[in-house]
């Protein structure tokens, strides 16, 4: 599918599955961190920095939120518009804690949106590799590019 690029081959499949059934317009795979596995319909990179950066942010305060609440997890979060709405949800995948962040538009429904992310995450999860990562979960230049993730989107 144009547009999709991934850094594990084997999220390709799913991920392309997910937006073909899903409807989504732009679709981030990444990890807490903000680190991007997978990404489809974004068209420059520093907008893909710069919504990696946003959703781990917005799913880590949620996280945070959720403790004060004494909940066990908050999974999911959407924001609906007139033009878009944004789904962002955490899960355990085959390399941890991931985070699908999905922007689709009116041609599709967040009912749709929740039961594919429901099935992409079956499938990555059986495409995956059966054995946890031996190397660290953050890039050894990560501080580097999330200073200039944050210096692009506040246009420092």
């Amino acid at each position: 599918m144009k547009g999709t690029r991934s850094v594990h081959a084997w999220t390709t499949a799913p991920l392309e599955t997910f937006i073909t059934e899903s409807g989504a317009r732009l679709v981030l795979l990444m990890n807490p961190a903000g680190q991007v596995h997978a990404q489809h319909g974004f068209t420059r990179a520093v907008d893909v920095m710069a919504a990696a950066a946003l959703g781990a942010a917005i799913v880590s305060a949620t996280r945070e939120i959720g403790a004060m609440l004494k909940e066990s997890t908050f999974s999911v979060l959407n924001h609906q518009g007139k033009r878009h709405g944004v789904f962002l949800s955490g899960f355990d995948g085959p390399l941890g804690r991931m985070v699908l962040l999905v922007i689709y538009g009116p041609e599709t429904s967040l009912g749709l949106v929740q039961l594919f992310f429901d099935e992409f995450v079956i499938d990555l999860v059986e495409a995956g590799p059966s054995h946890e990562p031996s190397e660290p979960v953050l890039a050894a230049d990560f501080e580097r590019e999330l200073n200039q993730s944050l210096a692009a989107l506040f246009q420092v």
